[in-house]
């Protein structure tokens, strides 16, 4: 008898990161799960990038959650009225959007126990850090320890683990990890205000991470700037 396939629940925004968390899952294995959200963010072409992304790595099923998170507004992703900028800030940037990772990684774990998924796999980073307090390893070992409290499968004894295969990572090793998977990069947005057609502004600190990140890595960066 052919021991049933491990599944898990991938988070994909489309970004350089998700989309190198969702290939190693694959590699590792699991059958994939992928979860994207419509949360009203500025930058809506990057689920165009995500659905990419599933089409090039091959994934058992795609879902693509509608949420209303610019009806709370506070951060410049999902407010209009507040500017991406486009020099480094301090502290918590204005780019963070009040709990996201928290929702995100509950609705997760929702169909992860429908599924009977044991794991969740999260593109989160640690050592570029954005600030976002919702990425630190403390955050994520406080989840899931609440995950396993919370839900039937838990308290079952199967329990879901969430995995964060970037969390101690650079950039560079990163897109290296993505190469050699063979990830298109040239699918993936990571700027917080592309343009209609996809293309990053350059300027924004996610810009900044990735650019940065494809010269340390050696790896000629695909992305396509609407200034250059």
């Amino acid at each position: 008898m052919n021991k049933p396939s491990k599944k898990a629940v991938v988070l994909l925004s489309g970004g350089l990161d998700s989309a190198t968390a969702l290939a190693m899952a694959k590699d590792q294995g699991f059958q994939c799960y992928v979860l994207s959200f419509d949360y009203g963010q500025r930058s809506i072409t990057e689920l165009n990038a995500a659905k990419a992304v599933v089409k090039q790595v091959g994934v058992t099923e795609h879902r693509v959650i509608r949420l209303h998170l610019e009806d709370f507004g506070g951060s410049a992703l999902t407010d209009h009225s507040i500017d991406v900028p486009d020099h480094e800030t301090g502290g918590i940037p204005v780019t963070y959007v009040p709990a996201r990772n928290t929702v995100f990684l509950s609705l997760a774990l929702g169909w992860a126990e429908v599924l009977e998924a044991e794991a969740i796999f999260i593109g989160v980073n640690a050592v570029d850090y954005s600030g976002y307090p919702d990425c630190r390893p403390e955050f994520i070992e406080a989840f899931e320890k609440m995950a396993n409290l919370a839900t039937k499968t838990g308290v079952s004894g199967q329990g879901i683990t969430i995995h964060t295969p970037l969390m101690k990572m650079t950039k560079a090793e990163i897109i290296r990890e993505g190469v050699r998977l063979g990830v298109n990069y040239g699918d993936t947005i990571s700027c917080y205000q592309t343009d209609d057609d996809g293309r990053a502004c350059g300027v924004c600190d996610s810009c900044r991470l990735r650019e940065k990140g494809f010269e340390d890595a050696g790896v000629a960066d695909p992305t396509r700037y609407f200034n250059r």
